[in-house]
Parts: C-alpha cells; structure tokens; sequence
C-alpha cells in the first residue's frame, strides 16, 4: 500500500506545477493526506479529485475550510489507525502537541505546520511532517513523503523532492 503524505501548499489556486506534483507523485497513492495550510477552497477542491483524500485544518486555510476540515481529524484505513493535525506552538514542541492530542492507540500521526521534514517516534507513536509542498525551512527542497506499507504493516518513509 502507498500512502502520500504532503503539507503546506500555500497556494491561493491550483497551477501547473501542483497539476505535475498531483500527476506525478500523488495520484497513484492509495491514500492522500494533506496536513493543513492548503490555504484555499479551490486548493482543497483540485485535491478532493482523489478518492482517499484526508486533510487537517491548518492555520492559514481560508475561512471557508472550516466548514469542510476540522484540526484533529482520524481514520482507519486498511488496518491503519492515523492521525492527521496541522500543529502548533513552537516549532521543537510540535511533534509532542500532536501526540499528546491523540490516544496512544494510533500508529501513525501525519503533522505539518514546522515546514521541516521529520519521521521519529514520540509517546510511542510514529510522527511524520512531510516538510512543505512550496517553502520547506530546513535547507531541504519542498518535498512530499512516500509511505510504503509492508504486509506486516511496517512503514517504510521517503522523502522525495518536487523542486
């Protein structure tokens, strides 16, 4: 199973280079999840095209998003329980805001807010900020994350460019 983890597009409308990255790396996921700060209704709208779309509310979406998203948001998905938040606070503590939100029975928490890529392990739980789709803050390209799902449920994470 593929699972395509982005956050903080930041975009006002879809353009061509989100068209590509969608295209390239997102469509064929089996999931896709987006951690907060699409940032627009029409940003959110060109993403609901895939048919497992999950998204957190961030804090520079649109008003308009609040009716569609939530800031917690979880599901199950094939045998998966996960976490989606945008986060918040200061940028070392919001691995731990996440997992602290969250029961410890989840195995993986998808987060955003930071820009900065990050896969660890906090309270137990596996973290995952996929850094930013459009300006990450860690002198890494912007970037999306792969996760691949081995049959005994193991998570193996890739970080790939989209510069």
């Amino acid at each position: 199973m593929k699972i395509a983890v982005i956050s903080d597009t930041h975009l006002r409308e879809p353009d061509s280079r989100l068209t590509e990255i969608f295209n390239e790396h997102l469509a064929d996921a089996d999931l896709l999840i987006h951690c907060g700060d699409l940032v627009s209704f029409s940003v959110w709208q060109f993403f609901c095209q895939h048919p497992n779309f999950y998204a957190a509310l961030g804090n520079c979406d649109d008003w308009k998003l609040s009716d569609q998203l939530r800031p917690l948001e979880s599901l199950s998905f094939q045998g998966l329980r996960i976490g989606i938040a945008h986060g918040w606070g200061n940028r070392s503590q919001v691995s731990r805001n996440v997992a602290n939100s969250f029961s410890p029975d989840f195995d993986l928490l998808c987060y955003g807010h930071t820009h900065i890529q990050d896969w660890s392990v906090v309270n137990g739980i596996q973290m995952l900020n996929p850094g930013s789709l459009t300006s990450p803050r860690d002198n890494k390209p912007p970037s999306v994350a792969i996760l691949e799902v081995a049959e005994n449920m193991n998570l193996f994470c890739s970080f790939i460019p989209v510069d």
